[in-house]
């Protein structure tokens, strides 16, 4: 039996993936924040489920410590969660907030895990966006954003991070059985960017909405690369704008430097080893 473990699935495309791998047979072990949305998509979908909030990285910890204890092997990570808030907003751990929800959060959660999905020769799919190609221009050395903030850059250099990420963990784990993917899920009409005073905004919230795809489109998305097999369905390291079509993104994910740096200075500020 298949173990996936998807965050953000409390809502949006990480609640409709789960109630259309329901009856795939897999081992469904869901991640959210709210413990009534969650448990509620926990409960349809006959899964377990497991609380935790990225803007505190202690919860991260809790959850990697909980899975690690509870599953003999981990088939696919799938890093869903994430959002674009108002800021900047320093978390608890003292880190911009949007960098540490999209970002950070996920990345140490994969580093904790990473014994186990090796073991497990495990493929982790990474949700990102084409706001990285639209918005994302990172400055190494001002990863938080801290100076001259706005919603949509800082969500755009956050999901180019994400692209970033599936290239590092291609790069150095590949060759041991690791596979990991980026994809757009498309424009998805949820309740993204309702905590900004961004354009994007008024197009998820506005007159607009009409033109966005559904939940359970994005969902679909988001289940292909979740249920496809590396190598077969879609190529490591990749960033997909579709299934099986791999998109162009920023020019910064082509950048070996960015790549190799990003990686490493995640990793400081973390105080994580690989």
């Amino acid at each position: 039996m298949r173990t996936i473990v998807i965050t953000g699935a409390s809502d949006g495309i990480g609640a409709a993936a789960a109630r259309q791998l329901a009856d795939t047979g897999a081992r469904l072990i869901l991640v959210g924040r709210s413990p009534e949305k969650t448990r509620a998509v926990a409960e349809a979908t006959d899964s377990e489920h497991h609380l935790a909030d990225f803007t505190r990285l202690d919860d991260v910890r809790r959850l990697a410590a909980a899975l690690d204890e509870s599953c003999d092997r981990i088939d696919v990570l799938a890093n869903n969660a994430g959002g674009m808030f108002s800021g900047p907003t320093a978390t608890g751990d003292g880190f911009e907030q949007t960098f540490q929800v999209n970002h950070l959060a996920p990345y140490l959660l994969t580093n904790l895990l990473l014994d186990k999905l090796l073991d497990s020769r495990a493929a982790v799919v990474n949700t990102a966006s084409i706001g990285a190609r639209l918005f994302g221009d990172i400055d190494l050395d001002d990863l938080n954003n801290w100076r001259g903030f706005t919603p949509t850059k800082a969500y755009g250099d956050a999901k180019l991070a994400n692209i970033l990420f599936t290239r590092g963990l291609h790069d150095r784990f590949h060759a041991r059985g690791l596979s990991s993917v980026a994809l757009h899920p498309g424009n998805v009409a949820t309740n993204f960017a309702s905590d900004t005073d961004s354009c994007f905004r008024r197009i998820y919230h506005g007159a607009l909405k009409r033109f966005l795809i559904s939940p359970e489109r994005g969902g679909r998305r988001l289940r292909y690369f979740i249920d496809g097999e590396p190598g077969d369905a879609w190529r490591s390291g990749d960033y997909y704008v579709a299934p099986r079509r791999i998109g162009r993104t920023n020019r910064q994910a082509y950048d070996p430097h960015i790549v190799r740096e990003h990686w490493q200075r995640s990793a400081d500020l973390l105080g994580v080893h690989w």
